[in-house]
């Protein structure tokens, strides 16, 4: 698995990381563990839930008797929230691994705000979007966690908590990959089990991250691993989510 540009110069601070991905890619399970591995690898690292309220308000929708965020406030009012509360996150928590020195593991970046609005139909919002998170530096390095929609659809529902529509799942992981920043990113096989997926994740921060993984994720599996590759930058491991 090839380096990113980062670490290929060497000695260069860790300074972001960003996770992003539909819903139910793995992308909280990923920055808790990338978090805990830095902090473990000697560079103290802070995980960051950059939420949109899209949850929330979908949770708060279904108690008044509504199918969705969108149809209680609708489209525009569900991009303005999640517009606005995104960049709050990320505004607090840049300004709290300034103040500590610590990596910013981020779950979820601008790019999920930038997908989000494409997967509404809303190019004014994403616009919008472009223009007020521009202040934010982009991170040294983006996963997208690619995963099948149908995967996703299945690891929602098992965890109970909320829900998401196969169409919206679909048209989310299509707006990933029309983003123009695509190219930029690292796009992760995230299908596999939470073990494989570290892996593949620590094995592009090597430099950071040295050696083997912790022996808690468990021995490789048995047989040949899935095919590396793909477009962009680092030569990322497949696959690409399926529209």
């Amino acid at each position: 698995m090839a380096r990113s540009p980062g670490a290929r110069r060497g000695g260069a601070r860790l300074r972001t990381v960003a996770l992003i991905g539909i819903d139910g890619s793995g992308k909280t399970t990923q920055a808790h563990r990338l978090a805990e591995a830095l902090t473990a690898a000697g560079h103290p690292a802070a995980y960051h839930r950059n939420a949109g309220g899209r949850r929330w308000l979908g949770q708060l929708a279904n108690r008044l008797g509504r199918p969705d965020a969108q149809r209680l406030v609708g489209r525009d009012g569900l991009l303005a929230v999640e517009s606005v509360l995104r960049w709050l996150a990320i505004a607090l928590a840049l300004l709290s691994c300034l103040v500590t020195g610590r990596t910013a593991v981020m779950d979820r970046y601008a790019a999920c705000q930038y997908a989000s609005s494409r997967a509404h139909g809303g190019q004014r919002w994403e616009r919008l979007a472009r223009a007020g998170y521009r202040v934010f530096p982009a991170p040294r390095v983006t996963f997208l966690l690619a995963v099948d929609p149908a995967e996703a659809y299945r690891r929602i529902e098992q965890r109970g908590t909320d829900h998401e529509s196969m169409r919206w799942l679909t048209d989310a992981a299509t707006a990933y990959q029309a983003l123009p920043e695509y190219d930029t990113f690292v796009v992760v096989d995230a299908n596999g089990s939470p073990d494989d997926v570290s892996r593949r994740i620590r094995a592009h921060l090597a430099e950071w991250l040295p050696g083997d993984p912790p022996s808690s994720a468990g021995p490789p599996p048995d047989g040949p691993g899935p095919p590396s590759g793909g477009e962009g930058r680092g030569d990322p491991v497949p696959i690409q989510a399926r529209p």
